[in-house]
């Protein structure tokens, strides 16, 4: 299937989230999706930008729904690394709000730079203000990106855009484009108090930011 403008446009109105890393892959390029789910990010970017896509998923029912889609999925859990995975063999690797998920977050985002050559990492701002006032109110966060309640929550490290900008400065990781969005809606003023989802392109590389 060729690359369509008018699918990327139906999707922007539902996951504009998906929209922008399909603005950041490259067509026919090789992908690989960290914590894919259902497949649904994989299956967009194969009918839209023509990518090989992988997936790599820990859950069974979401492995069997990727199965049933005809996506290109390996069980296994994230954090034991991606040692199975040569260096530089795929063209993007995708963390797609997982990043908080994880024990071993830098571990997880030094192997996708290594087996990529670029990372695109999404999550769920900590420092978005609603985030916050609930917190001075005296409970956990709970929203649209960040839906469990404390007890039964799969999120470990919860991070600001702030933070995951100073863990790239320290890591040697140039942030090449960041979109910030809320409610599907880019922000551009105040992003780590207004923004409640925050988006990155990574390459290996010096200090300076592209963004």
């Amino acid at each position: 299937m060729t690359a369509s403008k008018e699918n990327l446009a139906v999707l922007a109105r539902f996951r504009q989230d998906f929209a922008i890393i399909a603005d950041w892959v490259k067509l026919g390029s090789k992908v690989l999706d960290l914590g894919c789910g259902d497949g649904s990010l994989l299956h967009f970017l194969q009918g839209s930008l023509e990518v090989r896509g992988y997936g790599v998923e820990k859950d069974d029912a979401n492995w069997l729904a990727c199965m049933g889609t005809g996506i290109n999925v390996i069980q296994m859990d994230l954090e034991a690394g991606l040692s199975g995975f040569e260096a530089q063999s795929f063209d993007t690797v995708i963390l797609s709000q997982t990043l908080q998920a994880m024990h071993h977050t830098e571990g997880i985002v030094q192997e996708m730079l290594r087996v990529g050559h670029e990372a695109i990492v999404t999550f769920p701002n900590f420092g978005y203000w609603r985030h916050r006032m609930q917190i001075i109110s005296g409970q956990m966060p709970v929203s649209e990106n960040l839906p469990y309640q404390w007890y039964d929550t799969p999120n470990v490290h919860l991070c600001t855009i702030n933070d995951f900008e100073r863990f790239c400065a320290e890591h040697n990781i140039r942030i090449e484009e960041r979109r910030v969005l809320t409610d599907g809606e880019p922000i551009s003023v105040m992003p780590n108090l207004m923004g409640s989802l925050a988006m990155y392109r990574l390459q290996r590389g010096d200090m300076k930011q592209a963004y």
